[in-house]
């Protein structure tokens, strides 16, 4: 299990290290949060860490964005936070996506759980009462 307490913006992109450390075979990232907790702004750092030197937006609208890494090659991110039905997922063609090899991040993931592969990696971002974040991922 991994955790890490983030009271900081700076200590985002340490943290997003530590976490691509911990799991360097796993390609399929599922963030959950409430709005706000901060997931876009953690997978910038998650990209940053894969060496994109892209700029990481929220896919809200589009559902989904590529972005180019030098060392890691296409790094999709999905946001399914407006999705209205699975039918809207499946017409993306998700599966190209997720089985891809590519590095996956999707934020509201549990809008597409029966989807999702097997062995993703499940990061979730809590908000504490003192306004720091709490970072912890396990393999699922």
């Amino acid at each position: 299990m991994f955790t890490e307490k983030a009271d900081h913006l700076k200590k985002l992109p340490e943290i997003a290290k530590k976490l691509m450390a911990q799991f360097p075979e796993e390609r399929v990232f599922a963030f959950y949060g409430k709005m706000g907790a901060g997931k876009t702004t953690f997978i910038q750092s998650v990209c940053k860490t894969l060496e994109s030197g892209d700029t990481v937006t929220s896919p809200t609208f589009a559902l989904i964005n590529e972005y180019n890494s030098h060392n890691a090659g296409s790094i999709f991110h999905f946001d399914f936070y407006r999705i209205k039905n699975l039918e809207e997922v499946f017409d993306l063609g998700y599966e190209d996506y997720l089985y891809s090899g590519c590095y996956c991040l999707i934020e509201w993931p549990e809008l597409v759980e029966s989807l999702l592969p097997e062995n993703i990696v499940r990061v979730t971002i809590e908000v504490d009462n003192d306004g720091t974040r709490t970072i912890s991922a396990k393999k699922a």
